[in-house]
């Protein structure tokens, strides 16, 4: 979206307070397991993450904590903690929140520099492909929506950040450090 037409930052907040984060509702859970579950899978209790962009009901830093991992959260609306941005993770995730970027080169260059070696980013978001139609597509009536991303581009962050690798698993994106 050109910047013209983004929304104010008290608009772009007033849009996620609508949002349904409910730590505890089941189905929200089940929406971010696939972040969790790689989690678990790929790191241990020895590990510190960030939830970047942890919104009003942090359901990803819940599942983790609650597994005895140890999570920060940062938010630029909800949880400004600018000492989350000082230190270096294992992993990162970033649920629902790369689409808000307004300019993700810069964010992505903070993500990676936030990684320790051998780290992970784990982003969610919907991959547009060719098949879509996007003038029917739901995903870009959210006026917060203000980049969308393809398999290319991702292979794209992935050669210019200097991630050394990356995977495009549906709507779970996956880049290593």
């Amino acid at each position: 979206m050109h910047p013209n037409f983004f929304v104010s930052n008290t608009a772009e907040k007033k849009r996620y307070q609508t949002h349904n984060n409910d730590v505890n509702d089941p189905h929200y859970q089940q929406f971010v397991n696939p972040i969790v579950s790689n989690i678990l899978k790929c790191f241990n209790t020895k590990h510190h993450g960030l939830d970047f962009g942890s919104g009003t009901g942090p359901v990803i830093t819940k599942l983790l904590r609650d597994a005895n991992y140890n999570v920060t959260t940062y938010d630029p609306f909800f949880d400004n903690n600018i000492h989350a941005l000082k230190t270096n993770y294992n992993f990162i995730a970033c649920c629902e929140v790369i689409e808000h970027f307004h300019n993700p080169n810069k964010e992505f260059k903070l993500l990676k520099s936030l990684l320790k070696p051998k780290g992970k980013l784990f982003c969610m978001t919907e991959v547009y492909h060719k098949g879509i139609n996007f003038e029917n597509w739901y995903y870009k009536n959210d006026e917060t929506h203000v980049f969308f991303y393809q398999k290319d581009t991702f292979e794209w962050i992935q050669k210019n950040m200097h991630f050394s690798k990356v995977s495009v698993q549906n709507r779970l994106i996956i880049f290593e450090s």
